[in-house]
C-alpha cells in the first residue's frame, strides 16, 4: 500500500508538470521581426497621378531698344571762325535734321556768305544766301543708347546773290612797259541765281546729353549758273569757288542740340535655341 501512494504521487506530480508546460506554450506571443520599422506596417498612402504640361518653347531675345526721334538743330563754327583768319569773308550757316526712320533723316541747310575774290584780272564780291535740302543715311551701328552717326546722303542747293564789279586788269600780251594798272569799277549785277547737287557724307557723336559735334564734306556740280555779262561767277554762296568749271567741293564743322520728340521701341532679335539634329 505505502509504495501504490508513492508512485499514485509521483505520476501527478509529472501530470502536474505537463499541463504547466502546455499551457506556457500557448500564452506565448508571436515573435516579430525587429528589422521591420512601425512605418512599414502601416498602410501606403495612395499615390498621386500629375498630368505632365507640355514644355514651353524658349527662345534666347535681346532686351529692346528704344530709339529717340525729333529735331536736331545746329551751326556751322567753320564758316564763324573764318572770319578770323580771312578777312575778305564773312558768313553763317545753319544746319538741320529730322528723323524719319531707324536709317533715314532729312538735312537742311540755309545760310549767307559774302566773299571777296582777288583774281589776276579782277577783283569781285558776291554776296547772297542758300538752302540746301535733301537726305541722310545713317551707316553706323549703335549699341544700347548711343545715337552716333555715320551719313553719306544728297541735297540739292540753291541760291540769290549778287556780284560787284571792284576792279579790273585789261589783258595786255606784250607787257613792254609793264603791267597795266588796275581800273576801280563798282558795277554791281543783281538778281543771279545757281542751284547743284551735291554728295555729302559724314560724322556726327554724342558728346553730353543732346550735344552733338561733327564734320562733313560736300562734291559738288551745278546744274544751272546765271552770270553776269562782263565776267563769270568766281564765288556762289552755299557752292563755294566755281575755278574747277562746274564742280566744287565743300566743308563743314558743326555744333548741334537734338531736341527729342517721341521715343520708339525697336523690335529684338530672336535667336532661336540649337538643336542637334541626329542623323
Amino acid at each position: 500500500m505505502k509504495h501504490t501512494l508513492k508512485y499514485s504521487f509521483s505520476f501527478f506530480l509529472l501530470l502536474q508538470f505537463f499541463v504547466a508546460q502546455a499551457q506556457e506554450t500557448t500564452t506565448k506571443k508571436p515573435e516579430t521581426n525587429p528589422t521591420r520599422s512601425t512605418e512599414q506596417l502601416l498602410p501606403e498612402p495612395p499615390k498621386q497621378v500629375t498630368k505632365k504640361l507640355p514644355l514651353e518653347k524658349k527662345t534666347d531675345s535681346i532686351a529692346p531698344k528704344t530709339d529717340r526721334y525729333g529735331l536736331r538743330l545746329g551751326v556751322d563754327l567753320f564758316k564763324l571762325t573764318r572770319v578770323l583768319y580771312d578777312t575778305n569773308y564773312k558768313g553763317i550757316e545753319f544746319t538741320g535734321d529730322y528723323r524719319l526712320t531707324k536709317k533715314y533723316y532729312l538735312a537742311a541747310e540755309i545760310g549767307s556768305e559774302e566773299k571777296t575774290t582777288d583774281d589776276d584780272r579782277l577783283n569781285s564780291s558776291a554776296k547772297g544766301t542758300y538752302l540746301k535740302a535733301g537726305f541722310d543715311y545713317n551707316a553706323y551701328q549703335n549699341w544700347l543708347d548711343m545715337e552716333n552717326m555715320i551719313t553719306i546722303g544728297m541735297r540739292y542747293g540753291a541760291s540769290t546773290f549778287s556780284q560787284q564789279l571792284n576792279s579790273y586788269k585789261i589783258y595786255n600780251p606784250n607787257p613792254y612797259w609793264g603791267e597795266v594798272p588796275a581800273i576801280p569799277s563798282g558795277e554791281k549785277f543783281s538778281g543771279l541765281t545757281a542751284s547743284w547737287i551735291e554728295v555729302v557724307t559724314g560724322v556726327k557723336a554724342k558728346v553730353f546729353n543732346n550735344v552733338f559735334i561733327g564734320f562733313g564734306l560736300q562734291l559738288k556740280m551745278l546744274i544751272t549758273n546765271k552770270q553776269p555779262d562782263n565776267f563769270e561767277n568766281l564765288y556762289i554762296p552755299g557752292f563755294n569757288k566755281t575755278y574747277n568749271g562746274n564742280f566744287g567741293v565743300g566743308f563743314n564743322y558743326t555744333v548741334s542740340y537734338f531736341i527729342p520728340f517721341y521715343k520708339k521701341k525697336t523690335k529684338p532679335a530672336e535667336v532661336p535655341n540649337k538643336t542637334t539634329k541626329k542623323k
